[in-house]
C-alpha cells in the first residue's frame, strides 16, 4: 500500500513495471520470512509434527518461487495462477495439521499426545510406528497435491468456458495508463482530422467525409 500510494497517478510503463517488481520482491521476503518461522518454530524437526510442517514448507517454497518468477515475467498466467493456487493450497493445509496433529481419534496408531514443557507434543512408541506415522503424513500429502491440482486445473477450465480463452494478465496500472495513451492518440487523431477538414473547406469548399 504503501508504495501504491508513494507512485504518483502519472507514472509511466518503466515506473508501474518497477513498483510491480518492488511488490513482489517485498512478498517474496515475507515469504521467506515465513518460511524460517516455520522451519525453527517445530518442537521436534524428528517427530510427526516436524514431518507435516517440512511439507508446509514445500508449499511455501512454491509460492516464493513464483513470486520471484512474478517479477520478471509480469503479463505470465501460469506463474500468478500457480502462485495463488499454492497459497489456497497453503491455508487449507494449515487446517489439515490443525485436525490431524491435535485430534487424538486421528494420530497415527502407536501415537499420542504428550504433555511437555507447557505444551502437548506428537510422540510415538517406536522407530516403526514414527515412521508409519511419516508415511501417512507423506502419503495424505501426495493424496492433497493430486486433489489441489485437479481442483485448480478444473477450475480454470470453466473459467474458460465462462469467459473464453482471455488468460493475459496484466497490471491494473500498466492498462491504465495504455488506455490512457490510446485516449490521447485517439484525440490527436481526431484533432488531426477536424484540422483537415477545416483545411479542405479554406482551400475549395470541399468536406472531407468522415469514413
Amino acid at each position: 500500500m504503501i508504495i501504491d500510494r508513494a507512485l504518483p497517478s502519472h507514472a509511466g510503463v518503466k515506473q508501474r513495471l518497477a513498483q510491480h517488481g518492488l511488490t513482489h520482491f517485498i512478498a517474496a521476503v515475507a515469504l521467506g520470512l515465513e518460511l524460517l518461522l516455520f522451519h525453527l518454530h517445530s518442537t521436534d524437526h524428528m517427530g510427526v509434527e516436524g514431518q507435516f510442517h517440512m511439507l508446509l514448507q514445500l508449499i511455501i517454497l512454491v509460492t516464493i518461487i513464483t513470486t520471484l518468477i512474478g517479477i520478471g515475467f509480469p503479463n505470465s498466467f501460469v506463474a500468478s495462477f500457480v502462485r495463488s493456487l499454492s497459497l489456497f493450497a497453503k491455508g487449507i493445509w494449515f487446517i489439515v495439521i490443525g485436525v490431524m496433529l491435535w485430534t487424538p481419534a486421528l494420530i497415527a496408531k502407536g501415537c499420542w499426545m504428550n504433555y511437555e514443557d507447557s505444551h502437548y507434543v506428537v510422540r510415538c512408541d517406536g522407530e516403526a510406528s514414527l515412521h508409519r506415522a511419516k508415511s501417512l503424513a507423506n502419503l495424505l500429502f501426495s493424496y492433497f497435491v493430486i486433489t489441489i491440482a485437479v481442483f485448480g486445473v478444473n477450475m480454470y477450465l470453466r473459467l474458460v468456458k465462462i469467459y473464453g480463452e482471455k488468460d493475459e494478465c496484466f497490471s491494473l496500472g500498466l492498462k491504465a495508463n495504455k488506455e490512457e495513451k490510446e485516449s490521447t492518440d485517439h484525440d490527436f487523431e481526431s484533432q488531426k482530422k477536424n484540422k483537415l477538414t477545416e483545411t479542405y473547406k479554406n482551400l475549395g469548399g470541399f468536406e472531407l467525409l468522415p469514413r
